[in-house]
């Protein structure tokens, strides 16, 4: 069986951005659920990110195969209450994933750096072309 050859490290490979992450909705669950310590419940989450039980309920499985986010199923004045809450594990990863946001932002910045007169916009517009 053929090895596989080391993958060559780019300059603007991004390996950081993290796919489970990446994604508006889970983006939005994520972020809402990081400034809030104790949880938010089902409808507070959905609400806040503007999604409907079945998307909510989709990303939020797939932020738990991640081990990102929990949800603890609860009573609440004999009402079912579902609360969701990040993960250690997932904060980390969260704050991981903010670090390389925060370096293609650097990195599309240095743009302007070049063109100072033009905007980021229409400098990454004008190097396309």
């Amino acid at each position: 069986m053929k090895a596989k050859a080391p993958r060559s490290e780019g300059r603007f490979a991004y390996e950081g951005l993290d796919r489970v992450i990446h994604e508006r909705a889970r983006l939005s669950v994520l972020t809402s659920l990081v400034t809030q310590p104790k949880g938010l419940t089902f409808g507070e989450l959905k609400q806040l990110c503007a999604l409907t039980d079945g998307n909510l309920n989709r990303h939020l499985r797939v932020l738990e195969k991640g081990k990102m986010v929990e949800t603890v199923k609860k009573y609440d004045r004999n009402r079912p209450q579902t609360v969701c809450r990040i993960t250690a594990s997932g904060r980390s990863r969260y704050v991981e994933y903010l670090s390389t946001l925060e370096q293609v932002v650097r990195d599309a910045a240095k743009v302007t750096e070049e063109r100072p007169a033009a905007g980021l916009v229409h400098s990454l517009a004008q190097s396309r072309a």
